[in-house]
């Protein structure tokens, strides 16, 4: 089934259509919440189904290696490029923002593969919550470094007030959503195949209606969050638009050079070529409260996360399909 004849993403472009005509429908802030739980809990179950079977293979270790790479190697990319055109603390929050993950976005192309009949591992969803967490750590240490750049400029003091890092590690480690998956994942594993049967109707015979109902919430965010990147450079939207293929297109080779499978690659670049637009931010908001959420948000969820459902996840699987 082609990507924009998939019910789900016909959804999402619904939910444009309707929040630019600035109609007043709306998902609850509480509703579209569960949604975004259910699916979360949907994938882990469906990734520790999929371990409980597989077991610890050199293909989890060498993606998981993988993921850990590209966490690391996306945000200092990100900020090294950003930093040409922003200051110190706007680079950093958008370098965390394109560092970490999606998990819609993720979950959608996970759905794309399952219409598709591309197999993947199911222990990509344990990568997903492993590139959740460096990027923000990353993000905290450059934005100290340029605090204590700019008091010693200023009065050639060391800069008071940085953000502790331990308490934001503690808060990106132990996020609820992210406990949630890896929490779905291990009862999956130690249920197995008995499990699986048990949750059917829960996690599989729901769960498109389920991700249709949130993207169409996502649409009319992401119509609503595309007005505030007017008159920001341009710049900043050649980034949210090229960084995220390029993103991709490392994480393709780095499949490439590890030989990936096929579903898993596509989904390494699906992961790579992702922003966040929930964990992240409200991190970012309080860890350096000098950058600006408009940009890193407003960018994240107006541009990139369009860009990815409505023509990434097709041209990611092409590319995969192609290469590995």
């Amino acid at each position: 089934m082609p990507s924009f004849v998939d019910p789900a993403i016909l959804f999402f472009v619904f939910g444009i259509l309707v929040g630019l005509l600035r109609s007043n429908l709306e998902i609850p802030p509480q509703i579209a919440r569960v949604l975004s739980l259910y699916l979360l809990m949907a994938l882990g179950l469906k990734g520790g189904f999929a371990l409980s079977q597989s077991g610890m293979t050199t293909e989890v270790v060498v993606s998981l290696g993988a993921a850990l790479i590209m966490a690391i190697l996306v945000p200092l990319l990100g900020y090294l490029t950003l930093r040409q055109f922003l200051n110190g603390f706007d680079a950093a929050a958008i370098a965390a923002t394109y560092g970490s993950v999606s998990a819609v976005t993720f979950i959608t192309a996970v759905q794309y593969l399952d219409t598709q009949g591309i197999s993947f591992g199911g222990h990509m969803a344990a990568a997903m919550a492993l590139m959740e967490s460096p990027a923000i750590v990353l993000a905290v240490v450059l934005a100290n470094h340029a605090r204590q750049r700019a008091a010693v400029k200023a009065s050639g003091a060391v800069a008071a007030g940085d953000a502790p890092l331990g308490r934001i590690l503690h808060e990106a480690l132990t996020d609820g959503a992210q406990l949630l998956l890896l929490g779905a994942m291990l009862i999956g594993v130690l249920t197995g195949e008995s499990g699986q049967a048990a949750m059917k109707p829960f996690s599989v015979d729901l769960f498109k209606g389920m991700l249709a109902f949130f993207l169409l919430d996502m649409g009319l965010l992401a119509a609503r969050n595309m007005g505030k990147l007017k008159g920001q450079s341009v710049w900043l939207l050649v980034y949210a638009i090229a960084g995220p293929l390029v993103h991709a297109g490392i994480a393709l080779l780095l499949s490439w050079s590890l030989g990936l499978p096929v579903g898993n690659g596509v989904l390494l670049m699906v992961l790579a070529a992702s922003a966040s637009y929930i964990a992240v931010p409200a991190v970012i908001r309080h860890a350096i409260p000098e950058a600006n959420p408009t940009l890193y948000f407003g960018m994240s969820l107006g541009l990139t996360f369009p860009l990815n459902i409505l023509v990434g996840i097709p041209l990611y699987a092409y590319l995969a399909q192609r290469c590995l």
